[in-house]
Order: C-alpha cells, then sequence, then structure tokens
C-alpha cells in the first residue's frame, strides 16, 4: 500500500493502481503449490495396526483407525493381542511351519466361523468338518481353503472346525499369490490364550467390535510390524 502521495500528479497515480491491480491478479492466478501425498493409498478408510516391541515377543498391541482426509482417527484399542510363538517375521522373511506371523501390509479377503455368520459386511463361510486350509507347499491348492470332500488338502492341513479359535475369523490376505513354502493360513481370529501358530488373535468381543466394524467397500487393511 503506498501511504505518502502529496504532490503526485493524477497521471502517476492512475499509473500505480492500474499496475497494483494487475499485481494482484496475476498472483491469485499463480498455480498453487502441489499438495503434499496423501500417507495412505486412496480408497483406503479403515486401517488396524498390530504392532509389537520386538521381532521375538509373542505379544503385540492392536489399534483400530478411520482414515479421513489423509490422516488416522482412532476407533478402537489399545488391545493385547497375539501373535506367532515365534515372533513376527522380519520383512519378506516369513516361512512356512516357522511359527512366525508375517510382518507387512494386507487386505481381507473374507470371513470365516464354526458359528453363525453375525451379520457382517464381508462374506461368510460356515466352517465345516470337512473343510481344511491346504499348507503343504507341495500341493497345487497351497494356501486355499478345501472341502476335502471334493479335493484333496495336502498333507497335515489345517482344520477350519476348531473351537474356539475359529468361532469367527478373517482371512489375511498373505501369499495372495501362493508361492510355495511363504507361508498359509494366515488369520485374524479369536485368541485362546496362547500364542498363535502365525496368525493374530484377540478376545472374542473384541474380535467382534473388528469384524463387524469392516467394511469390503473401505478397502480395510492390517499392518503388521516389530521393532
Amino acid at each position: 500500500m503506498i501511504c505518502h502521495v502529496q504532490g503526485w500528479n493524477a497521471a502517476v497515480l492512475a499509473w500505480l493502481a492500474t499496475t497494483s491491480l494487475m499485481f494482484c491478479v496475476l498472483t491469485l492466478a499463480a498455480p498453487q503449490a502441489a499438495a503434499v501425498p496423501a500417507r495412505y493409498p486412496a480408497g483406503e478408510r479403515q486401517l488396524i495396526t498390530v504392532t509389537a516391541v520386538s521381532h521375538s515377543t509373542t505379544f503385540a498391541t492392536l489399534r483400530g483407525y478411520r482414515i479421513a482426509n489423509g490422516r488416522a482417527v482412532a476407533v478402537f484399542g489399545p488391545w493385547t493381542a497375539r501373535v506367532g510363538y515365534n515372533g513376527i517375521a522380519r520383512p519378506g522373511k516369513k516361512r512356512e511351519g516357522d511359527g512366525r506371523t508375517p510382518s507387512g501390509s494386507y487386505g481381507f479377503s473374507f470371513f470365516f466361523g464354526v458359528r453363525r455368520d453375525d451379520r457382517f459386511s464381508f462374506p461368510f463361510r460356515h466352517a465345516y468338518r470337512y473343510d481344511f486350509w491346504d499348507d503343504d507347499p507341495g500341493s497345487s491348492r497351497y494356501n486355499e481353503w478345501v472341502n476335502a470332500r471334493k479335493h484333496n488338502p495336502g498333507q497335515r492341513p489345517e482344520p477350519m472346525h476348531q473351537v474356539p479359535a475359529y468361532d469367527y475369523a478373517a482371512v489375511i490376505n498373505y501369499n495372495a499369490r501362493r508361492v510355495p513354502g511363504l507361508g498359509s493360513a494366515i488369520f485374524l481370529h479369536v485368541g485362546t490364550g496362547t500364542p498363535t501358530a502365525g496368525c493374530v488373535s484377540l478376545p472374542r468381543s473384541q474380535l467382534l467390535r473388528v469384524l463387524r466394524w469392516l467394511r469390503p467397500r473401505d478397502h480395510p487393511r492390517i499392518r503388521i510390524s516389530a521393532g
């Protein structure tokens, strides 16, 4: 702003006014700085974190967040979860039968359970006594749900009809490409008071709260880390 104009003629003042106006217009029209990239992928609106203080502990802290405008808003937790009896594997190091929970970020494919569907948003499969999860790296159906009445579930498959662990569970979409030996049957399921064989578990009431909250349209993910 020009404060002292005494003695300036009308032409000079008109030129200054025009120049100032043009400067303001150009300033407003200048392109804005690019927005800072969001911390979360587009479409991801629900997040579960499972964090452990070390890779060897069998305990972890689970929290749930709603993602809004690139920020995480706490919904539930911190809750104590259990992980593999040999802890959490380092990134890329999970192997079949190692007793470790895989680290990384994963989606969910479907829910299942020995109990009835609790009106979950995700697809739900009832677990019968003839249902197994193929964890045989040499099998053509490795890391898949198998109806043993129709197909061979491989050697020493995981029974899906387990009480109380599989009363309710969510399938964590780990090793979706079914690479032999990288690990299989990774679930979020009902806790039994002991470490898991590689899954993540919670007390039943807390697990049900999580499962009822998760919605496919919000593209939920679970992020598991340690150390």
